[in-house]
């Protein structure tokens, strides 16, 4: 169940007005080699306030207008470390068109570009909490399946969804799409996870009482970094079975390798832009990671109703500490990168 609060919409009205820029001929930018401007890192948000909380923190920036961006967000933001932000629109057709607009503008030389996915998610319970911040090794796309509605399934089915031309939720489908599921470079999810899993996370009041409610670990404890993997759809779901679902078709669609824990809209699209950009020469994909952080719950406690869980999902108060830790979490992977470029030029190093 992704997480948008109405203040967070709000929010996003002001994204691009508010980041502090420099002149475009300033210091410390390079010209590539007739490739457009290089760049080290390029985050990935989705909406204002996960691009905002890197502008207020890394910049002065420089803005460059891209091409065929969301016409909400038209400019790539970048700093003096060649560290770029981006913001692709909510979803699945937004990330993937502006993806592919940027990866085959000619104002970024991408070939190098370490590519960070930062954003807010739902977050199950048995994996994480409010807060928690996750990097992911799977990304798994939950919205190419078969639905029955659940009052028609035949009653052995645990849930209405089935894999696309199969006979039963169990079977793994036979993957059409070739978008259904990718795999990130572990090497580069290790070395993100290990230069982040001892900062520490922001939280909120709010967010410690609504932890409070579950009965179990680690859904009522402190938040922390972790890595267990992402599901995208541009559905917003809440509840009991289709978490269960989720956990179960992160199983199927990984051959039992990937652990389901968040849930979001857009990150199979985006890898797919960045995976027609790789097939032409233009970004490498062995430099994709991906960091979602807990914003809400994608089921409820015990003796709460689905409904409520979903309808009241931004009184649960993880919304503001979510996106503080995406800052948190990530910048060390970002700032190692920028800081020393020399190793993570050629490849994420072995240290």
């Amino acid at each position: 169940m992704p997480a948008l609060s109405l203040a967070a919409a709000t929010a996003t009205l002001a994204f691009s007005a508010c980041a502090p820029t420099f002149a475009q001929d300033a210091d410390g930018f390079r010209s590539g080699d007739g490739r457009g401007q290089p760049v080290k890192v390029m985050i990935i948000s989705m909406f204002g306030p996960e691009g905002q909380v890197w502008l207020d923190k890394l910049g002065p920036w420089k803005a460059i207008r891209v091409t065929g961006l969301s016409p909400d967000y038209p400019v790539v933001n970048c700093n003096r470390q060649d560290i770029c932000v981006m913001t692709t629109g909510m979803g699945h057709t937004n990330a993937a068109a502006s993806l592919m607009a940027l990866t085959f503008s000619d104002k970024f030389d991408l070939r190098r570009t370490y590519f960070m996915i930062a954003g807010i998610a739902g977050i199950d319970p048995m994996q994480g909490t409010l807060g928690s911040a996750a990097w992911a090794k799977y990304l798994v796309d939950f919205g190419i399946q078969w639905e029955l509605d659940a009052r028609e399934k035949p009653d052995s089915w645990p849930s209405g969804f089935l894999g696309i031309n199969t006979k039963s939720p169990n079977d793994k489908p036979p993957l059409d799409y070739k978008t259904e599921v990718f795999q990130l470079n572990p090497d580069l999810a290790d070395a993100a996870y290990l230069l982040s899993k001892n900062v520490v996370l922001s939280d909120s009041p709010e967010a410690q009482a609504a932890r409070a409610k579950f009965s179990y670990a680690p859904a009522n404890q402190a938040p922390k970094v972790i890595q267990c993997d992402t599901l995208a759809g541009d559905t917003w779901w809440s509840g009991k079975y289709i978490g269960e679902r989720a956990r179960a078709w992160t199983k199927l669609l990984t051959d039992g390798k990937g652990v389901y824990c968040t849930t979001q809209q857009e990150d199979n699209a985006t890898y797919e832009a960045l995976k027609r950009a790789a097939s032409a020469h233009r970004v490498d994909l062995n430099r994709v990671a991906a960091v979602r952080a807990g914003s809400d719950f994608d089921r409820p406690y015990d003796g709460q109703s689905a409904s409520d869980n979903l309808l009241n999902y931004a009184a649960q108060g993880g919304f503001v500490p979510a996106i503080e830790n995406l800052y948190r979490a990530g910048n060390p992977l970002v700032q190692d990168i920028a800081t020393h470029w020399s190793e993570w030029r050629d490849g994420v190093p072995q240290r």
